[in-house]
């Protein structure tokens, strides 16, 4: 993995030298004068996060756990499962993904800059819109890693993160997490009423109207803005959403179905965006072992869980829960293959590359359940999770029978569920139904919880692999335990503060405020 490093040494060029974020605003070539909007388009293939937070999140989620001493792991892997710091610079840690995302904020703003010195026209705007999401995305990006979820009660308390707006200007306070979400609002408020397609070449890898919007809806669900959440959802859905077509790649081998799941072509794919990263390989290969998606996690939690669909690998009508593969140590689901770029041929070293779904429809209609959810629109909210599961379920399997959740069936399921304590001590303790803990805002009990319980499920399950169930995690409070072979278990509090990842040091070293921690051990 030579050529993995040396990508690394490069990437560590662009970042830190004399202060916490003077490298925030560095143009890759600041030789280029960017002086007419086919420049300024050009120059934005580059506005979008080379490096990938899948990895640190999945690893801190409950998607994971302890396979035991005898199985090997990598240090990210192992500091990322304990919360604690990760001190590596590998393309997957913390280090590369600021320093490559700020970057990318950097390339953003000297876009817009020489947008603003030319004439304005309707291509202008567009071009400035998608600048204006490069930068709110990169920015959301880093503020789901390092910082706390959004809590209207403690935002003015939260610490947030640098928002540079102009070329050449350093910021060198990381401000609230109620600026940092206020400055994320007004770029996408300010991009979406000029949003468009018109002067995209590859579509899918851009900020197209569609994945604008559905950009826009979650980032106002996390928000808790959930009528934005609904209105945007609405531009991306419509009445009939189209959603991934899992019927027809349930005949596919493995990598067949990784290439399918990321095809260009593919209608339920709005944004497809490319990194550096190992995510593709983790989940399968022997070094990762330890710390992984196991059959215990598979079996009590997500593919093979109880639930109305079905429960196990053989009386399940979900198809993802026919689409695994592995053994006991870890259960991977292929939907985040590895493109290896082979540079050296002879040596046969290169770098591996993942392509992530990071917006689709099938999302973006759980994001749409959730905000009726949350509003109290029963109706709607089961409407959006009926249509989920006739894309994700096959009529019948074994003695599985797709079902067409109503509110009275639904609260049945989850009432009569046990709750999962947050420190577990037996798998047989494991399940789908944590209690919530909302960061911020209130879930009535009965309808109310039992929706979110069957969403969050549905979003762990859509969201494999891609890090956002420690996002979920976050936002709802819940509560949950890593286990660890030979030691006592570690377990994740609601609002714990270990869900803001800790900042790199060297950014830390350079004078950026890092993020606190509880000073007992936890």
């Amino acid at each position: 993995m030579k050529r993995i490093s040396i990508f690394i040494i490069t990437l560590a060029g662009l970042a830190l030298t004399t202060s916490c974020d003077s490298f925030l605003d560095k143009l890759p070539d600041d030789r280029a004068e960017i002086d007419n909007l086919e420049k300024a388009a050009g120059l934005l293939v580059a506005a979008y996060p080379s490096q990938s937070t899948d990895l640190v999140l999945e690893w801190s989620s409950d998607n994971v756990m302890d396979n035991g001493k005898l199985f090997a792991n990598q240090e990210n892997q192992e500091k990322a499962y304990r919360w604690e710091e990760i001190t590596t610079t590998g393309n997957d840690d913390p280090r590369s993904i600021w320093n490559s995302t700020y970057v990318v904020v950097g390339v953003a703003n000297e876009a817009l800059a020489a947008i603003a010195k030319l004439e304005d026209s309707e291509k202008a705007r567009a071009i400035k819109s998608e600048a204006l999401l490069c930068r709110a995305y990169a920015m959301f990006k880093l503020s789901n890693m390092f910082c706390m979820a959004y809590d209207p009660q403690k935002a003015d308390s939260y610490l947030g993160l640098p928002y540079p707006k102009v070329p050449g200007i350093s910021i060198n306070e990381r401000g609230t997490l109620k600026e940092l979400y206020e400055n994320i609002n007004a770029d996408i408020e300010d991009a979406l009423p000029s949003v468009s397609d018109d002067h995209l070449t590859a579509t899918k890898y851009h900020f197209n109207v569609a994945a604008a919007y559905a950009f826009a809806a979650r980032f106002n669900l996390f928000y808790h803005q959930y009528d934005k959440a609904i209105e945007y959802a609405n531009n991306v859905l419509g009445n009939n959403p189209v959603l991934r077509n899992l019927a027809s790649m349930q005949e596919l081998s493995a990598a067949d179905y990784g290439n399918a799941y990321v095809r260009s072509t593919e209608p339920a794919n709005l944004m497809l965006l490319t990194a550096y990263s190992l995510a593709g390989r983790a989940p399968w290969v022997s070094s990762f072992t330890r710390y992984n998606h196991n059959r215990v996690i598979a079996s009590y939690e997500t593919f093979w869980a109880k639930m109305p669909w079905g429960s196990g690998s053989t009386n399940n009508t979900l198809y993802e829960s026919h689409k695994l593969y592995g053994n006991d140590q870890h259960i991977y689901y292929n939907k985040l293959d590895e493109f290896f770029e082979v540079t050296d041929k002879i040596n046969q070293s290169g770098f591996p590359h993942i392509v992530d779904a990071v917006f689709t429809t099938d999302e973006t209609c759980l994001v749409r359940a959730e905000a009726y959810a949350l509003k109290n629109n029963t109706t709607a909210a089961l409407a959006d999770i009926n249509r989920w599961i006739v894309a994700h379920c096959q009529a019948k399997r074994g003695t599985a029978v797709r079902p067409v959740m109503t509110e009275e069936n639904l609260n049945a399921f989850y009432d009569n569920l046990a709750d999962v304590p947050a420190l577990i001590t037996s798998d047989k303790e494991r399940g789908v139904k944590k209690p919530l803990h909302p960061q911020g805002f209130s879930v009535a009990k009965g309808t109310q919880t039992n929706l979110i319980h069957m969403i969050l499920q549905m979003r762990r399950i859509e969201t494999y692999n891609q890090g956002q169930r420690f996002q979920d995690i976050k936002r709802y409070g819940l509560e949950f335990t890593h286990t660890l072979d030979g030691e006592e278990s570690v377990v994740f509090k609601a609002g714990d503060l270990r869900g803001a990842i800790q900042l790199p040091t060297d950014v830390v070293t350079a004078g950026l405020q890092p993020n606190p921690r509880e000073t007992t051990n936890q």
